[in-house]
C-alpha cells in the first residue's frame, strides 16, 4: 500500500488476528508508524545513492553525451524502486508532520549527506556545471521523480479511459522517459547558461 493509504486498521488487516490492538503492541499511534517510515526513507535513499555510485562510469565524450548518460541513471534506477518513490513523494506532505524538532534535525542531516553525494556524482559527470549547477540538476530531477510517479500510476477509472481511446492514452505519462528527459533538458540548459556570457550594462554620464 502507499503511504497515503496507511492507517492503523490497514496493516492490522494483514495480521492473522485482524485488530488495531495487535498493531498497537508495536506502534502507539499512526504517527509512530510514519516515523518508522521516515527512518526507512533515509535508509532507502542511502541504498539508492550507493547503487548510483556503483553504476556511475563517467567516461569521455562531449558534455551533452555525458549529461544524457547521467540523466539515465536516476530515471532507470528509480523505476525499479517504487517504495522509495512513494516515500519521497510523501515526505513533505505526510512523513515530516507530527515529528519533533530533534527527529527533523536528524532526518535532514542524513538527507543532506545523501544529497551531497548525489551532487558530487553529478559533478563527476559534468564538472562544467560547478557545484551550484550540479545541485540544481539534482534538485530538479528529484522533484520530477516525486511528481511523475503518481501521474504514471493512474487509478482504474483513468486506465479504462485510456483503453477506450488512443488519443487519451497518449496522455499517460511514462515515468522513466519523463524523468530522463527532464534531467537531459535541465543539464543542457544549465550548460548553455554557463557557456553564454552575461550581458553587461554600461552607464554613460554626460
Amino acid at each position: 500500500m502507499t503511504v497515503a493509504e496507511l492507517s492503523l486498521s490497514a496493516p492490522s488487516r494483514r495480521l492473522v488476528r485482524p485488530a488495531k490492538a495487535d498493531v498497537l503492541r508495536y506502534f502507539e499511534s499512526r504517527e509512530a508508524v510514519l516515523l518508522e517510515l521516515l527512518e526507512l526513507l533515509a535508509t532507502q535513499v542511502a541504498d539508492w545513492v550507493a547503487e548510483l555510485e556503483r553504476q556511475a562510469v563517467p567516461t569521455g565524450g562531449g558534455s551533452r553525451e555525458r549529461g544524457d548518460r547521467l540523466a539515465d541513471l536516476p530515471a532507470s534506477s528509480m523505476a525499479r524502486r517504487p517504495v522509495l518513490c512513494d516515500l519521497l513523494g510523501s515526505q513533505a506532505a505526510v512523513l515530516e508532520h507530527n515529528v519533533s524538532a530533534e527527529v527533523a534535525i536528524r532526518h535532514k542531516q542524513t538527507a543532506g549527506k545523501s544529497l551531497g553525494n548525489l551532487v558530487a556524482l553529478a559533478g563527476r559527470y559534468l564538472p562544467e556545471l560547478g557545484d551550484d549547477g550540479a545541485a540544481t540538476l539534482v534538485e530538479t530531477t528529484l522533484l520530477m521523480d516525486v511528481a511523475a510517479r503518481p501521474c504514471s500510476r493512474p487509478p482504474q477509472a483513468v486506465l479504462a479511459a485510456y483503453a477506450s481511446d488512443p488519443a487519451l492514452a497518449a496522455m499517460r505519462i511514462d515515468f522513466t522517459g519523463t524523468v530522463r528527459r527532464t534531467a537531459e533538458v535541465t543539464a543542457s540548459c544549465l550548460l548553455a547558461r554557463k557557456e553564454t556570457p552575461k550581458a553587461t550594462t554600461t552607464a554613460t554620464t554626460t
